[in-house]
């Protein structure tokens, strides 16, 4: 019995000392969200006290349980966690949130913090990043355990908020969660009935768990949040579920935000400010925590300080690992470069002799289906090559000879995403920062907005994420305006980190797969429904492709009067405008610029060299032509021919009539301009 009551003393001090942490940053900094880290703190205890398997000195150990903070704007909790488990953030750091170049910004991000497994801000998709780590999880143990060495197994954990659970991603995760029998993925939701504009009954009047029920989740409901006892009973349930393979759990914590707050807790007021002077006194009073700010009992530390426990259960995993190497060499060495991120030895030889041989082959093809086929080359090679589409599998052109269909219970390397393109690009990050695998997903280039924040997440998070966006113009034709994508290309370049491709041709979409598997960063291949004529290139074009722009045809004499830049299917009106207009005597120069992000990269002589100064400039794309004028600016003469409206409902070639996308009303445009 007096066990007990030490125990629950102890929990409440490490609760307590969790939300002085916040409290007192938060005030420090003058802005922030005390409120949910004050109301999650017996969860958070329950959790990284007793069940969290993590090594705060290796925090890329491969099989570390992940830990994914979806209500990001809670990020206090996940540094108070971080410095006092063991992790290299000093307490000065905790003094410095939300101070500029600080390693704890005002939501967690990937990369700057130890410790961080995904960037969240936008809520909702850290459960879907979730999702996508324990799908990862799941078909890397699927692949590389044997039997009586499970060295992939671990879980994957999920805080989220009543933000999260309105948002309409949480239901495209949850429902692919739940198809594909994720049972390592427990989630604990902090149900406080309070969102930013106060009590959620007016707005968020769902049945949380019979949603979660109906989607296939295991769900613990009535559990008291601020009892570290019943939470962590919760938690032993929700790994029973996952011993037994019966499906992700989801567990329901009913909490008051901002707990121990005498005039705020409860109520919307503590979501998102600092206490102030006189209620973080009050507070300190309610509470009977006697510290000075960022102070912590050493009973707290020792109680939260992970260290010993990680390095002892990393150790046992490496001697298990060691004794897997030993017994199956070449799996193991997969394993570790997989998980490294490392491409095959040889890969990038490999790769240009592929990308010889298409350039040889000169065939005409739609880029959506040259795409297909440069992912069954790849394939082979890279067998951590793991996508799919959402719904539109055989539009996208996004499976492959021998690939077979992820499911429950079957392995596979296509994934079929439903209708949820959101939901899955979320995930695709998620499967990238698991690492093991590099993912590809798939759509219309229109509904990239669908999916729209969680590109610019993959950019943010530097991973190496490949969307294959098709459909990429007008050139789709009969299903019209809603279908054409007319303003996205501009839009999705101005990502920064991003790099958009266009390819004119079968060869240039080689290359661009080429470069988005050898990049460290998100990459977008927007590809053609209809089929693109082969453009003739010899060594150094073929080379100069990767380089973003390069010259696909020189002038007659070599100095050209005019400069035609075009992207994908627009690089044929261009070649064929360059015939008619060199018969004006007009010597023209084609210049093919697939990624206007990889050419922004090329030194000062390679831009010079590729679109030359005091030439007139005409730039062609079957797009919004407002993002041209960077690529114009310095020419004495210059004009875009483009789209700057929304599409109509025809037949391919007589939109292209309507909306001058042909070679004759190119040339037409060219002879004014000079």
């Amino acid at each position: 019995m007096n066990m007990r009551i030490e125990t629950a003393a102890l929990d409440t001090l490490c609760a307590n000392a969790l939300r002085f942490l916040a409290i007192d940053a938060v005030e420090q900094a003058k802005s922030g969200h005390p409120g949910m880290p004050m109301g999650m703190a017996e969860i958070a205890v329950a959790l990284w006290t007793r069940h969290l398997r993590h090594d705060p000195a290796d925090p890329a150990w491969a099989d570390r349980d992940r830990f994914v903070l979806s209500n990001g704007h809670g990020s206090m909790l996940l540094y108070g966690l971080l410095h006092l488990t063991g992790y290299d953030l000093p307490l000065d750091e905790l003094k410095r949130f939300r101070q500029l170049h600080s390693k704890t910004p005002g939501h967690p991000e990937h990369g700057l913090t130890p410790g961080i497994e995904t960037t969240t801000g936008p809520l909702g998709q850290g459960l879907a990043n979730a999702v996508g780590m324990a799908l990862a999880e799941k078909l890397l143990a699927r692949e590389f355990n044997r039997p009586g060495f499970d060295i992939v197994d671990h879980r994957t954990w999920v805080f989220l908020g009543d933000g999260c659970l309105m948002e309409g991603i949480s239901q495209e995760a949850a429902s692919f969660a739940g198809v594909q029998r994720l049972s390592k993925l427990i989630a604990l939701w902090d149900d406080n009935h309070i969102s930013i504009d106060g009590e959620v009954d007016g707005w968020f009047a769902d049945d949380t768990p019979a949603r979660f029920h109906a989607c296939g989740w295991n769900v613990i409901e009535d559990v008291d949040g601020h009892d570290v006892a019943a939470v962590d009973e919760a938690i032993r349930e929700a790994l029973a579920n996952a011993r037994n393979d019966t499906g992700p759990t989801l567990i329901c914590c009913r909490t008051v935000i901002g707990r121990g707050s005498p005039a705020r807790a409860g109520t919307a007021g503590i979501h998102g400010a600092p206490l102030g002077r006189d209620e973080v006194a009050a507070t300190r009073e309610e509470l009977g925590w006697p510290h000075a700010p960022f102070e912590i009992p050493a009973e707290v530390r020792a109680a939260f300080d992970a260290r010993p426990a990680g390095a002892q259960r990393r150790a046992a995993w490496q001697a298990s690992f060691e004794a897997y190497r030993a017994a199956w060499p070449e799996a193991a060495a997969e394993f570790e470069r997989r998980t490294a991120g490392r491409l095959p030895v040889g890969f990038n030889v490999l790769a240009q002799a592929i990308l010889r041989g298409v350039n040889n082959d000169g065939a005409t093809l739609a880029s959506r289906k040259a795409s297909q086929d440069a992912i069954a080359r790849l394939a082979r090679a890279l067998p951590e090559l793991l996508g799919g589409s959402a719904d539109l599998t055989h539009s996208n052109l996004t499976d492959w000879p021998g690939c077979g269909a992820v499911r429950a219970d079957q392995p596979g390397r296509h994934i079929n995403w439903g209708v949820r393109e959101f939901g899955m690009s979320a995930a695709l990050n998620g499967l990238a920062l698991h690492g093991g695998f590099l993912p590809f997903g798939a759509t219309f280039l229109v509904f990239s907005d669908y999916a729209r924040n969680a590109i610019r997440m993959s950019a943010l998070l530097r991973q190496r994420v490949i969307y294959v966006m098709t459909h990429d113009s007008i050139g789709l034709g009969e299903d019209g305006p809603t279908h054409q994508p007319v303003e996205h290309l501009p839009s999705l370049r101005l990502i920064p980190g991003l790099d958009v491709w266009r390819p004119c041709d079968a060869v240039e979409t080689q290359a661009a797969w080429n470069a988005a598997v050898g990049r460290t960063g998100p990459s977008l291949l927007a590809l053609s429904r209809q089929n693109l004529p082969h453009q003739p290139r010899d060594s150094a074009q073929l080379e100069a492709i990767a380089r973003g722009g390069y010259v696909l045809a020189e002038a007659a004499g070599g100095k050209p009067t005019l400069v035609l830049i075009a992207t994908g299917s627009e690089v044929a009106l261009a070649m064929a405008a360059r015939e008619r207009l060199q018969a004006d005597g007009l010597p023209t120069r084609v210049v093919s610029m697939p990624c206007t992000a990889a050419f922004d990269r090329q030194d000062a002589d390679w831009r010079a060299s590729v679109l030359p100064a005091g030439v007139a400039r005409l730039a062609v794309e079957a797009a919004h032509p407002d993002g041209w004028w960077k690529y114009l600016a310095d020419a004495p003469r210059a004009a875009v021919v483009g789209i700057a409206r929304f599409g109509e409902s025809a037949p391919a070639g007589d939109l292209a009539a309507f909306f001058g996308l042909t070679a004759e009303r190119v040339a037409d445009s060219a002879r004014r301009l000079l």
